[in-house]
């Protein structure tokens, strides 16, 4: 897909599952499991979905997965797939050598994951010419996360980016070049940052854990692990109501089944409308 300088397309880095109580918070078991069923442990299967934006100049990761750096224990809590993003990435021509910007929505573990690899004993990048962009204010949560969100913030996943020099941090909303812009939420956790590209005709923007699966469009969906419900309610209204207004695509990073899609308004507030695969 075409937009602007871009080619905007998606990378699967493979699934992994997380309780479905804590995926829809307050809403009841009879309501969410009709789109999205749960297994024996009361998981749901879950995508890790980046997007890869490629222009002449630069290629640009949004988000790198779970990454492979787990063990036994931890693979079956959270049902870790084989990481599969080098192997999306080469079939769509492109190598780990060729990521110039690695932007991290946040730093927990299913979306900050794959930014450092093992090579003999010693956690190291996995993108060797990429300089990391995060929210500053993100980074500082990580480093001192609460009991709440501890569990999500893995220091193996961005210590060793900031021992490199590699990790830029970023002050707020702003113009990341050539029709890229990053739009800062604090309901999930602090300073979450999506990412929206448009050239004033066609626009996407990856929802990262504001609207982490199609079944999540209903605004009263709200995560148990979001730090603030209150305040991912009120940014789900904003930019769903402007996704509908304007004709964005949303692309989801956890829908196992649906990469992205445009929405409608009903009389219960908001509906997919059109599902797209690119």
């Amino acid at each position: 897909m075409k937009i602007g300088n871009w080619e905007v397309t998606t990378v699967e880095t493979g699934m992994f599952a997380l309780d479905g109580g804590a995926m829809f918070g307050v809403v009841p078991k009879t309501l969410w499991s009709k789109a999205t069923p749960a297994d024996e442990k009361n998981r749901i299967q879950l995508a890790a979905r980046n997007m890869l934006l490629r222009s002449e100049k630069r290629t640009i990761l949004v988000d790198n997965g779970n990454g492979d750096k787990w063990n036994d224990k931890l693979r079956e809590i959270y049902a870790i797939s084989e990481y599969t993003l080098e192997h999306s990435l080469a079939a769509q021509g492109v190598r780990v050598e060729d990521i110039t910007d690695v932007v991290l929505t946040h730093l927990h573990f299913d979306h900050a994951g794959g930014s450092t690899k093992t090579v003999n004993g010693k956690i190291v990048p996995r993108f060797p010419n990429a300089m990391y962009h995060v929210q500053k204010d993100n980074l500082k949560w990580a480093q001192n996360a609460t009991e709440k969100d501890r569990a999500s913030y893995l220091k193996e996943n961005f210590e060793p980016l900031l021992a490199e020099g590699v990790l830029k941090t970023i002050d707020g909303d702003g113009n990341f070049g050539d029709g890229v812009e990053l739009i800062v939420l604090n309901g999930h956790t602090a300073a979450q940052e999506l990412v929206k590209i448009s050239d004033g005709k066609s626009t996407a923007i990856f929802c990262g854990d504001l609207i982490p699966t199609s079944a999540h469009i209903h605004v009263p969906y709200v995560m148990a692990y979001d730090n603030f419900p209150i305040t991912t309610l009120e940014e789900k209204k904003k930019y769903i109501s402007r996704a509908y207004e304007e004709g964005w695509m949303l692309v989801f990073e956890h829908d196992p089944n649906m990469p992205a899609a445009t929405v409608t308004a009903n009389e219960k507030g908001f509906a997919i409308k059109d599902k797209i695969h690119f």
